[in-house]
Parts: structure tokens; sequence; C-alpha cells
């Protein structure tokens, strides 16, 4: 059983690694956002204009922004996880393409027959945070949901982890004493932050 378990707390720390390198490394940048930030020539990433086109879809009257905003990503071929503002009487609509890697910004301007298709500039910063924050199941696509799920393994595969650990060190005997110490020192820590922050 104690070979097993082993075995077990071996592999799902492998299987962990991309997850608490991301959380780990993304937590790290926000605790010091302000100098991260300090290190790149503007607060917010540049928008690069990628191109733009002619658009003459005509939509129904009815339609809802929410509509017209996935059916001009499935038109320019960036369908996708999105959000969309504007679209209310005559105003140009814009579409936020989600993307770790940055955002597509796509802006559909009804009065010019026109969209405009932006793409936010790489940084490591802005990439860190919105993978720490991403959801999954909150949108209608099967990657997304796939995402989530992994999510979800990976909590499940923490806990584990965690109670495996506790576990091997009860077993082991030769690590009690620093095994209590680090769990006595770990849990006080906790206890202290949660009553004073």
């Amino acid at each position: 059983m104690a070979r097993l378990v082993r075995s077990v707390h071996l592999f799902t720390g492998l299987f962990l690694a991309p997850w608490m390198v991301m959380y780990a490394l993304s937590t790290l940048v926000m605790a010091h956002r302000e100098f991260v930030v300090s290190l790149y020539p503007t607060p917010d990433p540049a928008m690069v204009t990628e191109k733009e086109l002619d658009y003459s879809r005509t939509f129904p009257e009815g339609t809802t922004p929410q509509e017209i905003g996935r059916q001009i990503l499935q038109d320019v071929g960036l369908d996708g996880t999105h959000r969309v503002s504007g679209g209310k009487n005559g105003k140009p609509l814009v579409i936020s393409r989600q993307h770790p890697l940055g955002i597509h910004r796509i802006t559909f301007d009804p009065a010019k027959h026109q969209v405009a298709i932006q793409r936010e500039e790489f940084r490591a910063l802005t990439f860190l945070e919105r993978m720490h924050r991403r959801r999954g199941y909150d949108q209608p696509y099967a990657l997304e949901d796939t995402w989530g799920l992994s999510v979800d393994v990976a909590v499940a595969a923490m806990v584990f982890w965690s109670l495996s650990g506790v576990w091997l060190w009860w077993e082991l005997k030769s690590t009690h004493g620093w095994g209590t110490l680090s769990m006595v020192v770990g849990w006080a820590l906790f206890a202290v932050f949660l009553l004073l922050l």
C-alpha cells in the first residue's frame, strides 16, 4: 500500500507540474504587479491593427449584440470564447475574443459597414494573469469545458497530493520530526494570516 501511495503521489506531482508552475508564477506577478508593470514602457499592452474589412452583412431587427458578435467571429474566422459590448442604437459593437496569448478586439461599425481587427501585443504579465483567472463552463465551447475539467482534475489532484503527503509522513517514521515541524509551521502561518488579514 505504501509503495502504491508513493507512486501515485509521485505521478500526481509530475501531472500537476504545469498547473503548479503557472499558478505560482501568476500569483507572484500579481503580488508584485506594480513592479512588473514598471518593466514595460506602457501600463497596458498596445493593440496592433491586423486588418480592416468591408462587412456588408445585415442582421434582422431584434438580433441581440451577442448573436451579432458570434456571427461576426464566425465570418472572420475567430470563433471562440468572447465578450461583447456596445452595439445598441447604431453604435459600434466591440467583441473581445479571449485567448491566453493575447486578446483580439473586433470592432464592427454598422454605419460604415466595416470590421476592424486588432490584436493585443503579447506580455508575460497579462498572459499569466489571464491563465490564473481563466474559467471554464461559462461559454458554449467544448474547449472551454475541457479547460474547466482539466482545472477540476488538477484541483482534485492537489487535494490528493496534500493528503497523500500526510499519509507518507505518517508511514515513513524517519520523516516524523521534520514532517511535524513543517506541518505545524504551515498550519500556524495559515491561521495567523486567516485571522489578521
